[in-house]
């Protein structure tokens, strides 16, 4: 499946397609970047696409990739298990929990799980998990 859209919890999110090209460089962030201005406000990326890297927290590629989502306004969803990854670095698990108290940066299981934050993002009377 192509990159598509779609809107989960009323909010247009690119759904990246699994076998899509890995996201290794900062420029491969930017073309999801680029992609998701045609109307997303959500860029689900799954975790299998983001390169070892990204999980390496002493690379910085996690941060400055964060950071590129942040400095143009768009929400990032890394779906899927990361597991392995958490299991090898309690940096990381730090790194995931914060982010998944903020509104900009959420690492979830699925799409399910993401429509789920959404609905609760858009509910002032919920707080995130």
């Amino acid at each position: 499946m192509p990159d598509e859209l779609r809107h989960l919890a009323g909010v247009p999110v690119l759904v990246c397609d699994p076998d899509g090209p890995p996201v290794a460089t900062e420029q491969d962030a930017l073309d999801l970047i680029g992609a998701a201005f045609l109307g997303a406000e959500v860029v689900a990326v799954p975790a299998s696409r983001l390169d070892e890297n990204f999980f390496s927290l002493g690379s910085r590629f996690a941060g400055e990739i964060m950071q590129k989502f942040v400095n143009y306004r768009l929400r990032l969803a890394v779906v899927g298990d990361i597991s392995r990854h958490l299991a090898a670095s309690t940096a990381l698990r730090a790194l995931v929990h914060e982010s998944n108290r903020a509104g900009h940066v959420w690492f979830v299981d699925d799409l399910d799980a993401l429509e789920i934050r959404l609905r609760a993002a858009a509910d002032p009377t919920t707080r995130p998990a």
